[in-house]
């Protein structure tokens, strides 16, 4: 046993911050000394949805995580293997009195984690106390009233670190494997954000007073978005900012604006608006995979099941994951989130749409690609956006994005486009969207730039053909029904659904495009 006796582990998970950090308070307040944990998880990184550039971010906001103990005179102790048998370790080593962390809404693999561990304290005799950190209510019987409860929580007031914390001694941490060491394919994203509390810090501070007045009239432009967005998605992913301290600082900006007398709709309180919508609409697509982790493997409405082959290895897609579809405006969006790690939501809906329904694709494989290139990679956001992009959810009107017209509406003058597709920076602007059109397209087209794998018109009236037929079925409108009761918003009433054959977009959709940027 430690000098301390049996020690309180504070198990951090996805909430890699000491600040508004409950789990640590009620560990320290209990007088046991405290050991910080983090676990880094072999098996986790040999996932399809885990990547390099995920854990070089992680890796950034541990040391900052470790930087911050340290002010207070504590060190994160860093494991490396199967959660249950560390802990096992622990507790025969220097005894484990309680276990805290917060409440984790993540893939299928870390819930079945959870349960083991949860196994594994029962038969221990340990308490695990976990707290929410978001909007997601675990076991939620309706979702009758839960946007005045994300109200509620979130203006809970914001707890602070104590001083006086009686650390755990003689715990050594592992050495931090190198990505190497887990197998990770090499993934080097040149231009992604860099992970760690100060500049979750100063991202936050930025948007909401220097960079984020246009938020609301540039959001959907994949060029001028990447300044005006708030970019504090991965920081919020990663728990490195609490969602209720994002919320309240929006909250008094707004006041502050409004105290201002700012008036100006497209400004900074329009914009501000918005984001603060957009948080909510965050918790609100996590509580779906909360609620249903499913999900993640199986479509929403069973109707869909046999659609798309999910073994289908289609050779095109090879194509899409490089961003040589010969769609110029489609192209300089992957190859923009390859270099990244980030593009604002229009353009992450028409990537995956794109796989979905012109090379009709099972969602699950873009899915995964998807996820391993989002720095921010959110499972209960993710997979439920993957599934509405591919209209499989039942509920939502069934989206097409055009890759032309998105191009033409988004990058008119194709300036992002050349930015992305350095082969078609000479190209005039009346042919950077459809260089096939070129007089010397026979020059270009399948030399320096490849042709079309596809015909988008062609392949899209396939697809909404397809989706169709099945939405038409019998028995459709009746079970898309109890999916609104479970998954829909109340803020437009859950009494509107899609039915056979009406083609109008019902409330659910509406905020289609309102994932958190």
């Amino acid at each position: 046993m430690a000098e301390n006796g049996p020690v309180n582990i504070v198990w951090f998970k996805r909430d890699l911050r000491i600040h508004d950090h409950r789990p640590l308070l009620n560990a320290a307040v209990c007088g046991r000394a405290i050991l910080p944990l983090y676990i880094i998880e072999p098996e986790y990184w040999a996932l399809k949805d885990t990547s390099e550039r995920h854990y070089d971010f992680l890796v950034e906001c541990l040391r900052s995580l470790d930087t911050d103990l340290k002010a207070f005179g504590g060190r994160l102790s860093v494991k490396v293997g199967d959660a249950v048998s560390i802990f096992h370790e622990l507790h025969q080593s220097v005894g484990i009195a309680n276990l805290y962390s917060h409440q984790e809404t993540g893939n299928g693999w870390t819930y079945e984690r959870d349960l083991a561990v949860a196994n594994w304290c029962k038969s221990s005799n340990i308490n695990w106390f976990e707290d929410r950190q978001d909007g997601v209510i675990r076991r939620l019987k309706s979702r009758n009233g839960w946007a005045k409860e994300w109200d509620r929580f979130m203006g809970e007031t914001i707890v602070s670190t104590p001083s006086d914390i009686i650390w755990a001694k003689k715990v050594s941490s592992d050495p931090v494997p190198a990505p190497g060491d887990l197998k990770l394919k090499p993934d080097h994203c040149s231009d992604r954000q860099i992970g760690g509390r100060q500049q979750a810090e100063h991202t936050l501070n930025s948007f909401l007073h220097e960079r984020g007045e246009p938020y609301r009239r540039t959001m959907s432009s994949p060029l001028r978005s990447r300044a005006t967005c708030s970019r504090l998605s991965p920081y919020i992913a990663h728990g490195v900012l609490s969602m209720r301290e994002v919320a309240q600082a929006t909250w008094s900006r707004q006041y502050a604006l409004k105290q201002a007398k700012i008036v100006k709709k497209n400004g900074w309180r329009g914009s501000m608006t918005a984001f603060s919508a957009r948080l909510h609409w965050r918790c609100h697509f996590m509580q779906k995979l909360e609620d249903e982790p499913s999900i993640e493997f199986k479509n929403f409405h069973p109707a869909y099941n046999g659609l798309r082959d999910p073994a289908n290895h289609n050779p095109k897609f090879e194509a899409w994951i490089l961003g040589e579809t010969g769609y110029p405006f489609l192209d300089a969006c992957m190859r923009s989130l390859i270099a990244t790690g980030w593009i604002n939501f229009r353009m992450r809906a028409m990537l995956m749409a794109t796989a979905s329904y012109h090379l009709w694709l099972h969602w699950k494989r873009p899915g995964n690609h998807l996820a391993k290139l989002f720095t921010d990679y959110e499972p209960g956001i993710h997979w439920s956006q993957v599934q509405m992009q591919s209209g499989t959810t039942g509920i939502n009107a069934i989206r097409i994005y055009n890759p032309l017209k998105q191009g033409y509406d988004q990058d008119p003058d194709g300036e992002f486009i050349r930015t992305w597709v350095p082969e078609l920076a000479s190209m005039p602007d009346a042919f950077i969207h459809e260089p096939w059109l070129a007089p010397d397209a026979r020059n270009i087209i399948g030399k320096s730039y490849p042709d079309r794998i596809f015909d988008h018109q062609e392949a899209a009236r396939y697809a909404r053909d397809k989706v169709w037929a099945v939405r038409r079925g019998a028995g459709h409108k009746e079970k898309a029904k109890k999916i609104v009761v479970k998954h829909g918003s109340r803020k437009s009433g859950v009494k509107q659904t899609m039915g056979a054959g009406n083609k109008k977009r019902k409330p659910e959709n509406k905020n289609q495009l309102s994932l958190f940027d």
